[in-house]
């Protein structure tokens, strides 16, 4: 190892951070997990949180019982508040990175609501997912929440058309996930997972269990369940090969996907 760090270093010092001999000696170096032992879970915005009581209290339930034995990392979407923001915005012509702003806000809004209901299982909310007291949090009760937009704020990255921000609460908690080392990634939403075509309003549209990034590509169903650079993400990642959608308005889905069952659809890397 230590002739493995000198090389590298070495390396670094005399090349370009894009040469390919010194990306190479990078990649060949070992990852270490920070929080190996958590799972991140997305709890969907418009799907979930905007439904309101029906939805999410039966979810709190599930989540204060889970934690007993899972380590959580728990993302909130932002939602249908968030659209009505970025269409007033995007028709007043700002940027992407303002946007981003604008719906970290009301991820954040959701973030606190469930937060409080959350609040006497001691279960607590952090501004953005930087680790801080996060580790203390899992120590403690095994569970934390943050609003799952990524912190690009001005410097988002604009879409190739438009102005939305092209990278939300779902890339934003999959990158915590990543980033991270977690164990898994979860998106809770308000259908069973993928499908052929949009449920709400195809009737003829076929569940899929399981397909990969490429396939999904090939078959134009990148933007169908999750935020489309989801998929980039994914393909690239060194930690989250697969990620899963589960039905959070289903009692136990979410229980069940942490205990490692197969309950919606699972999306992998290759």
């Amino acid at each position: 190892m230590a002739n493995t760090t000198a090389e590298l270093e070495a390396l670094l010092v005399q090349r370009s951070l894009t040469d390919p001999q010194l990306v190479a000696a990078v990649d060949a170096a070992a990852e270490f997990r920070i929080l190996p032992d958590a799972t991140v879970i997305k709890i969907g915005g418009q799907s979930v949180i905007d439904r309101g009581r029906a939805a999410v209290y039966p979810l709190v339930d599930e989540i204060a019982a889970v934690r007993k034995v899972h380590k959580l990392l728990i993302g909130t979407g932002a939602g249908t508040r968030a659209r009505h923001l970025y269409s007033i915005a995007a028709g007043l012509r700002l940027p992407a990175g303002v946007l981003s702003q604008l719906g970290a806000s009301v991820a954040d809004q959701n973030a606190a609501m469930l937060g409080q209901l959350l609040a006497k299982y001691g279960i607590s909310t952090v501004s953005g997912a930087g680790l801080s007291a996060v580790p203390l949090y899992l120590a403690e009760v095994n569970a934390v929440i943050f609003g799952g937009m990524p912190p690009y704020g001005l410097w988002m990255r604009p879409a190739p058309e438009g102005v939305i921000p092209p990278y939300r609460t779902d890339a934003g908690c999959f990158l915590v996930a990543e980033q991270f080392g977690c164990k898994a990634m979860i998106y809770v939403k308000d259908e069973n997972g993928l499908y052929t075509a949009n449920p709400k309003t195809a009737k003829g549209a076929t569940f899929i269990p399981k397909i990969a990034v490429a396939e999904m590509k090939a078959k134009g169903l990148q933007d169908s369940i999750l935020e489309f650079p989801v998929l980039d993400l994914l393909a690239s990642a060194r930690c989250i090969r697969q990620v899963q959608i589960v039905n959070g308005l289903v009692a136990g889905n979410l229980t069940r996907a942490l205990a490692g069952e197969h309950v919606g659809t699972i999306i992998t890397a290759s």
